[in-house]
């Protein structure tokens, strides 16, 4: 079987073709880079509207097949940004009625953790998902994807992409501020805020960009960022691992492309006698890979959904999602 996915959840848009042993045929994306602020949610869905087409013509160059190959057409449904959500479901709508094969919506965040288990080889992880508009600690219990911590406020990579734009970086700030951590070993004081199993980076981005102002180097700022975000991460993920007693964890969404998070947490698995697991670094950012394997796992177990059973969701919950196919 062939499954093409067609992410747009926020900046990205992305199309994925797997087959049914989870081999990525292809994985090709555009992205949202504004020349300066955040993202724009409607900016944002026109970019999209524009490039999704391409996009599809372009994977199923890369796979190697033609569209009337592909058996499911699978799209992200939610959570995410509501016009980009809107113009992939719109075009995998398009997309599968017009080769007459179902078509099946996937939870993004789920998404996520598929996929690592797809590609890594590993079974029944803890997955750390750290992305832009997510931060969770999610583990598989009672046929469901349980949260079991999570930001109260904004994600770890929306906090770095903040205090980047504010100190003159481009988009995306994350990968920018690793550079610059580099360079520095001066642990500066930021608030450490973790609540029981959640939490918080608001109070560390104002706490942050005030050490700007006071003149700190901006090799020292980023350094201590990422040695205090990355900590409290790693402080969550190894608790939800005790809980639930899980000898694997995995990391995914684009912030798990950082080297560093990957070492705390490495050395934290290492530690507990278990085994940490990364995906590619283009199957932990926003991909359609990781949807049409999804989608793919829903459909071999029996997932249908008729049109009006596809209406975007915003706020879908990773939780919500019955998992059937495990």
């Amino acid at each position: 079987m062939l499954a093409l996915g067609i992410e747009g959840t926020a900046h990205t848009a992305g199309v994925g073709i797997v087959d049914d042993s989870c081999k990525v045929l292809a994985n090709v994306y555009d992205m949202v880079r504004p020349e300066k602020g955040g993202i724009h949610p409607r900016e944002a869905a026109n970019h999209h509207a524009e490039v999704l087409a391409p996009l599809v013509r372009k994977a199923a160059d890369a796979a190697g097949v033609s569209l009337s190959d592909l058996d499911v057409v699978a799209f992200s449904q939610g959570p995410g940004l509501g016009p980009c959500l809107r113009t992939a479901a719109t075009a995998a709508r398009a997309l599968a009625l017009s080769l007459e094969v179902p078509l099946v919506g996937v939870n993004h965040c789920v998404a996520h953790l598929e996929i690592g288990r797809g590609v890594t080889g590993c079974e029944d992880p803890v997955l750390l998902y750290v992305s832009g508009g997510n931060t969770q600690v999610i583990a598989f219990a009672r046929g469901r994807y349980r949260v079991f911590g999570e930001t109260l406020d904004i994600g770890v990579g929306n906090m770095l992409d903040k205090f980047g734009r504010e100190a003159g970086l481009p988009f995306p700030g994350g990968p920018r501020l690793e550079a610059l951590a580099k360079g520095s070993s001066t642990l500066l004081p930021l608030p450490y805020s973790v609540k029981g199993m959640d939490v918080a980076f608001s109070g560390m981005l104002t706490a942050a960009l005030a050490l700007r102002t006071l003149g700190r180097p901006l090799e020292d700022v980023a350094f201590s960022i990422q040695e205090t975000a990355f900590a409290m991460l790693t402080e969550v993920t190894e608790r939800a691992m005790a809980h639930v007693g899980k000898e694997e964890v995995l990391l995914g969404g684009g912030v798990a492309r950082n080297a560093r998070l990957q070492a705390m947490v490495g050395r934290m698995a290492a530690d507990r006698g278990a085994r940490m697991f990364v995906p590619p670094g283009d199957l932990c950012i926003d991909n359609g890979a990781m949807i049409a394997w999804t989608g793919l796992l829903m459909h071999r177990a029996g997932v249908r959904m008729a049109v009006r059973d596809t209406v975007v969701d915003q706020r879908f919950r990773t939780d919500e999602v019955e998992v059937t196919w495990r």
